[in-house]
C-alpha cells in the first residue's frame, strides 16, 4: 500500500488512527506543496473533479454516477447496485477520518472512474470541497 510520507506521520501521531477531514486534507496540501510548491488546495477544483465525466468507463463515467450529485446524499455503485453512505462529511460523520481506508477508497474509486490513482493535489481539493465547498 502506498501512502504519502505526510499522512504516515499524521496517523503515527495519533494513537487511534482517527483524523479530522481537515487533517487529512492538509496533508494531502502538503504531499501536493512538494511536487509542486505553492499549491493551495481549491473546493472548486474538488467540484470539477467530483463532476467530471472521465472516458474510463461508461458505467462509472464520473463520481457523481455512484455518488449522486449530492455529495450530502446517500448513493449506489452504479455496477453493483450496493448502498453509498453519503461522502459529505456533515452527513457521514466518519468520512475522511482514517487514513488507512481513505487511501484505499481512493485508489479503488480514483483507478475505476479516472483510470489511474488521483493524486494528492485532487485528494485535497476533493476534501475541501466535501467539508467546505458545498
Amino acid at each position: 500500500m502506498k501512502i504519502p510520507v505526510a499522512l504516515m506521520l499524521l496517523a503515527a501521531s495519533t494513537a487511534t488512527w482517527a483524523v479530522t477531514p481537515g487533517q487529512l486534507a492538509e496533508a494531502y496540501a502538503s504531499e501536493a506543496a512538494t511536487q509542486s510548491p505553492g499549491f493551495r488546495p481549491s473546493a472548486r477544483r474538488g467540484a470539477e473533479l467530483y463532476a467530471r465525466r472521465f472516458a474510463v468507463s461508461d458505467k462509472m463515467p464520473a463520481c457523481v454516477s455512484c455518488h449522486t450529485d449530492s455529495p450530502t446524499q446517500a448513493g449506489r455503485h452504479a455496477v453493483t447496485g450496493k448502498a453509498i453512505k453519503p461522502l459529505a462529511p456533515r452527513a457521514e460523520a466518519a468520512r475522511f477520518t482514517d487514513p488507512a481506508k481513505t487511501e484505499k477508497w481512493f485508489r479503488r474509486n480514483c483507478t475505476e472512474v479516472l483510470g489511474r490513482e488521483c493524486s494528492a493535489a485532487e485528494k485535497a481539493d476533493f476534501i475541501l470541497f466535501l467539508t467546505e465547498g458545498l
